[in-house]
């Protein structure tokens, strides 16, 4: 059964997407099969992989309000490895009518629920809230990835996400955990940022991964091609970073 893993933060512009695209691409080039969920309304995944959301006929919103199988939302990306289950604007609205729906916090975990055997790890890209679209995310997720940015407000609204995430685990999901609290945009030169990067590891002891994404032209570039930086630029350093980082992963997936 493949590995739920959802990338959240409900603070926007922290690498959320960014992450979600270029990890799930990583662990697709080193030979794991992967499913990227997209549930952020912007649709910023499903554009980050080169899918262009006026063709679609169905995504996300479809999945969780109208009850789609996921299989039929689901497309191929073109990358090695790696499926995609779409999100479209529609989306926006869903949260609206999710609250009407029976099970309206499991939505997401049973439509996920056919798929996870055909893969080793499915990523959710949730979107920057905590909503009801995330506590689905968070309901379906075996662990939660939470990538902060090294900069003044970093902390800022953490204690808010994990005291949903405890909320969540209470209520919904008791298996929850933290698959790892990771650190972007960093610039290793600034004090600020080591000052960050030692808040955050009081804050998240043991919890933090050894991988760090520095501020990257190429990272930023990808996505206006429609691909995951280790496509667009192999040699970059933000592309040598997300390697690293989907290693990290699998070594911890190992252990278990």
């Amino acid at each position: 059964m493949g590995k739920v893993i959802a990338v959240t933060n409900q603070k926007g512009g922290v690498g959320k997407t960014t992450t979600a695209v270029n990890l799930s691409a990583a662990l697709g080039e080193r030979g794991r099969k992967v499913l990227l969920v997209d549930v952020d309304p912007q649709g910023n995944s499903t554009s980050g992989y080169g899918v262009n959301k006026r063709d679609l006929t169905a995504s996300t919103y479809q999945m969780m309000v109208e009850g789609e199988a996921a299989e039929a939302v689901r497309v191929k990306t073109g990358f090695a490895n790696v499926d995609l289950l779409p999100a479209g604007i529609e989306l926006a609205a869903a949260e609206i009518e999710m609250v009407e729906l029976k099970d309206r916090c499991y939505l997401m975990r049973n439509a996920l629920l056919p798929l996870k055997s055909e893969y080793d790890y499915i990523l959710i890209d949730c979107p920057p809230s905590l909503g009801l679209i995330t506590i689905n995310a968070l309901a379906a997720a075996d662990t939660i990835l939470i990538p902060i940015q090294c900069e003044f407000y970093a902390l800022e609204g953490l204690s808010q996400l994990m005291a949903s995430v405890r909320q969540v685990k209470r209520l919904y999901n008791p298996r929850l955990e933290i698959e790892g609290v990771l650190l972007t945009m960093y610039d290793g030169r600034l004090n600020l940022t080591l000052q960050v990067v030692d808040e955050v590891k009081k804050f998240f002891p043991k919890k933090v991964f050894k991988t760090v994404i520095p501020r990257n032209v190429r990272l930023s570039e990808a996505p206006g091609f429609g691909m995951p930086v280790i496509y667009y630029d192999r040699p970059s350093r933000g592309a040598a970073c997300y390697l690293e980082l989907a290693d990290e992963v699998m070594r911890a997936q190992a252990m278990v």
